[in-house]
């Protein structure tokens, strides 16, 4: 049986990048932090976050935003359960029509997310939401670590079984 992992031809980078991730979510357990992976393959994020699903003991919940959405903490709020997740992604962020006053607005309220959040929360992007984020919610950008970058550049296959060593 062939692993889907490793079907499709990833830079060997992904796998550092993968590891990092995952260690960044289990670091902050139980506190907020704004981690942001940048990844403009909506393929390779779906073979990213399933592989985390499988690599993370953590259950890390998930949240598509629709592209109608006004903020992105109100959506965030009122789509959480009890209890809160051990960890948090959100995507869709690039498929938000009013994404600068989104941003604008989380950065606004950028203390919220601590106060609310005491959890990991993982902000998918890509490119060009990340600059729009640099420049249009700085202050809130400034909160995160570096962002991990996931690329998929053509004929590097990766060996998804070297990202549990």
């Amino acid at each position: 049986m062939t692993n889907q992992y490793d079907s499709e031809n990833l830079p060997l980078n992904n796998k550092r990048a993968l590891r990092k991730l995952a260690r960044a979510i289990a670091m902050s357990q139980d506190q907020f932090s704004l981690i942001l992976v940048c990844c403009n393959s909506s393929s390779l994020r779906s073979q990213i976050v399933n592989h985390l699903q499988e690599l993370s003991p953590l259950k890390i919940e998930e949240i598509t935003l629709h592209p109608s959405i006004s903020t992105l903490f109100t959506t965030i709020l009122t789509a959480l359960k009890e209890p809160k997740p051990e960890a948090l992604m959100v995507f869709g962020l690039e498929s938000v029509v009013a994404i600068e006053q989104v941003l604008g607005a989380t950065n606004l309220v950028r203390d919220e997310f601590r106060k609310q959040f005491p959890f990991p929360l993982v902000l998918w992007v890509n490119d060009e939401i990340l600059q729009k984020l640099t420049r249009t919610a700085p202050d809130f950008k400034s909160w995160a670590i570096n962002s991990i970058r996931f690329d998929n550049p053509k004929n590097q296959p990766l060996d998804w079984s070297a990202t549990t060593a």
